[in-house]
């Protein structure tokens, strides 16, 4: 199936497909199922990680799919109880594996847990052997990426941070464009926690142009000019999540202005800067024994 949705250069002039699919916490079952019915409505973009124990699956819809690899854009991430130069580089190599890929388009620090210069160190290396097209960071704050920034020798091509109408990460997101870092949102709806789709003002917007009150606020990243990577195991949601592109669906400036006023900095995840949280993360491998 065609597919509208845009792409997005990165700093390396890579291009990332601006709507993804998100795998956190999915079963395998429900990772086959999702990732095919995306693959099957135009999304060319998967986003999963090493922490979410679902790599295979992934590896396996990919297959399942048919469609040629150098048409997808498939994301992993590197979890926090991988500390050090040779470590990352086998994980990097047990991600690809349980993928089933001989390359990555996009592989991510998942977090600043103590010690990231020396995963950076390792992926540096593995993008200059070019096993992985584009690498960046998720979870990272300005100082985060300043930090980091003392021994790189390569900047990340992307941030991928909570972002939604009730955690707008303002002063991040001009960061992350000065630098020319893209600004990738993770829980771009607020997860199911925060019901922002629950908003009068969403909702009047949505009807406005109707559309759903998910797609507003879809729509309200894609104009901010972010990446997203919304996750839902119904393919009617997965097809819904997509279309955001009709000639006729802009937020008006007032409308974004709207949105932009329901910031309230509620986050829906972890704190980066929460040092209990990313001590404690070291310990474990996947979201099945994270508690």
């Amino acid at each position: 199936m065609a597919t509208n949705i845009p792409y997005i250069e990165l700093a390396n002039g890579v291009m990332i497909p601006q709507v993804g699919l998100g795998v956190f916490r999915m079963d395998d079952e429900q990772v086959l199922s999702s990732v095919k019915a995306a693959l099957a409505n135009g999304y060319r973009h998967i986003d999963t990680a090493s922490f979410y124990d679902n790599e295979e699956a992934v590896g396996q819809a990919i297959k399942e799919s048919g469609i040629d690899r150098k048409y997808l854009f498939i994301t992993t991430k590197i979890w926090n109880n991988v500390r050090g130069y040779d470590e990352t580089i086998a994980q990097f190599n047990n991600s690809l594996q349980k993928l089933g890929l001989d390359y990555l388009d996009l592989y991510l620090i998942h977090w600043p847990a103590s010690g990231f210069e020396e995963n950076w160190r390792a992926m540096e290396d593995l993008y200059k052997a070019g096993k992985i097209r584009a690498i960046g960071v998720s979870n990272f704050k300005a100082h985060h990426i300043e930090q980091l920034m003392k021994t790189a020798t390569i900047a990340p091509m992307v941030d991928q941070i909570e972002t939604h109408p009730y955690f707008q990460q303002t002063d991040l997101h001009e960061y992350l464009q000065e630098k020319h870092i893209a600004h990738e949102a993770w829980s771009p709806l607020g997860g199911g926690l925060n019901k922002v789709i629950d908003n009068p003002v969403i909702k009047e917007i949505a009807e406005a142009h109707q559309k759903t009150p998910a797609q507003v606020v879809l729509r309200w990243h894609i104009q901010r000019g972010e990446i997203i990577i919304p996750k839902s195991t119904h393919e009617s949601r997965i097809k819904e999540n997509i279309d955001l592109f009709d000639y006729h669906f802009d937020l008006t400036p007032e409308e974004m202005t709207k949105i932009a006023a329901l910031d309230d900095e509620k986050r829906v995840g972890p704190d980066p800067d929460d040092v209990e949280f990313l001590e404690k993360s070291t310990t474990y491998t996947n979201q099945n024994n994270a508690d």
